[in-house]
């Protein structure tokens, strides 16, 4: 397996920890809103990445946290008069459920910040002592000069990145980042600590959650992978990176990973900006996997800029697996054929790469309905390639619904209902031999966009 380490700015072999043990930290949503696009496409990216270490033969643990205090969600509080957790709850359920729709496997740990105070606030009182923080009108914050190697992970240390970073006059330095924020009124949320009531900073939450729940504490590195959008490297990333460096003397990860933005028009997605794209409002148009197979395909590192252009093209290309699926309907799998799956592996194990494991894809649907055109009723060929659709489905997690319902997608259930009740209709008009009302019923559907075919498991439709 190869891929592009983001700290070393090139692709390295990857070896993981232990052997064939592989654990992967990939940062989850703020959750005071909906998932946007950019928040799916990195979970399908690292998904993927899960996936294909999978099939690789690598026990993979995989976790994804909850930032589920932040000034996002006070200030989401105030405007709502809902409480923390209403909120939050709220949007982990609605993000998962989102999640869930795009095909993305659940992680193994799904840690909630608001879970993880006693970490963190142990990782802090280690700074302390170390004297790699400092007490500033009750914030603490970590002096980023006590790490020697500050800024080597991102290389961002220039005046306009810098400027991202929270101002204080009173601050070291003036990269030094919030690791604790002191309670300042009334309305303020807070938690009970050794330096007073407040909340964690951001940084400080994934650093203690990894070492909480993932990290090994005997290797140069406490997990093998840490991923995350290309926005978090730089402050986010290289904060935690100097933080675990000085509380636990090492390396937070061992490889970096990032995925590319989405953009709409060619804006980074930013509700600033306003011009995010929900799942929620995307899923109410396309159906999932159509999302992820779209989302997909654009090579992880790349930036994608979202058009409904390229992905009706893309959905296309869909497509033609599942009219291949439903050539094949009713058709029990057998094996993987080894060439197709040594092709897949060989593509996603160089960095997952998208383009070249999609054109092998490409490939075999060209020829097996070459195939089948010259022998429909080649048993054995029909069995492997029902199975190298699924393979698919385990690997991509792309072609694992049943071939008529993919093709019936948009049809409301009211519209399905008459669907099925005029096939019921010919069902018995052919059984009374009315074969004139039964082909009339073929023609009704027809004039609706309605294709249906006999089959031995029964007559399946789909839209023309």
């Amino acid at each position: 397996m190869k891929i592009f380490d983001s700290s070393k700015k090139r692709v390295c072999d990857f070896k993981p920890l232990k052997e064939k043990r592989v654990t992967i930290y990939a940062c989850g949503p703020t959750v005071y809103d909906d998932a946007h696009l950019g928040h799916a496409r990195s979970s399908i990216v690292f998904d993927l990445l899960r996936r294909v270490l999978m099939a690789l033969g690598y026990e993979v643990t995989f976790m994804k946290n909850f930032t589920d205090i932040d000034d996002k969600i006070i200030k989401k509080m105030r405007q709502s008069g809902k409480s923390l957790e209403e909120i939050t709850s709220h949007y982990i359920r609605r993000y998962l459920e989102d999640m869930d729709a795009l095909g993305v496997l659940r992680a193994d740990i799904e840690p909630k910040a608001t879970e993880s105070l006693e970490a963190m606030i142990d990782m802090i009182e280690s700074l302390l002592k170390k004297g790699c923080a400092y007490k500033i009108d009750g914030d603490i914050y970590f002096d980023t000069s006590k790490d020697g190697r500050y800024c080597s992970l991102s290389q961002r240390c220039d005046e306009e990145s810098l400027s991202r970073i929270e101002p204080n006059p009173k601050k070291r330095n003036p990269a030094d980042f919030a690791l604790w924020k002191g309670c300042k009124d009334e309305k303020d949320v807070c938690f009970d600590s050794p330096f007073g009531p407040g909340r964690p900073g951001w940084h400080i939450e994934c650093s203690a959650m990894i070492k909480k729940h993932l990290a090994y504490p005997d290797t140069p590195c406490q997990i093998d992978i840490h991923g995350g959008g290309a926005d978090l490297f730089f402050p986010h990333h290289e904060n935690e990176a100097a933080q675990t460096r000085c509380a636990c003397g090492q390396e937070l990860a061992c490889y970096w990973m990032h995925n590319g933005f989405v953009t709409i028009s060619g804006e980074k997605m930013s509700k600033s900006l306003g011009n995010s794209f929900f799942v929620k409002d995307a899923l109410k148009v396309y159906d999932g996997e159509i999302l992820r197979f779209y989302l997909l395909s654009t090579h992880y590192r790349q930036n994608l800029n979202f058009n409904e252009e390229d992905l009706l093209s893309s959905k296309k290309r869909l497509d033609k697996i599942y009219r291949l699926k439903k050539r094949l309907y009713g058709v029990k799998p057998s094996q993987v054929q080894k060439e197709f799956k040594e092709a897949l592996l060989e593509a996603l194990g160089n960095d997952l790469n998208i383009s070249k494991a999609l054109s092998v894809v490409d490939e075999f649907v060209k020829e097996a309905n070459e195939r089948l055109d010259k022998n429909p009723k080649e048993k054995e060929f029909k069995k492997e390639a029902m199975a190298n659709i699924e393979y698919l489905g385990s690997l991509l997690g792309i072609g694992q619904k049943d071939a008529y319902e993919y093709f019936q997608m948009g049809i409301d259930d009211e519209t399905k209902k008459r669907i099925e009740a005029l096939i019921n209709e010919r069902k018995e008009a052919k059984k009374s031999k009315d074969f004139n009302k039964a082909d009339a019923i073929r023609e009704e559907l027809r004039q609706m966009g309605i294709a249906i075919m006999d089959t031995p498991q029964g007559t399946v439709w789909e839209k023309i």
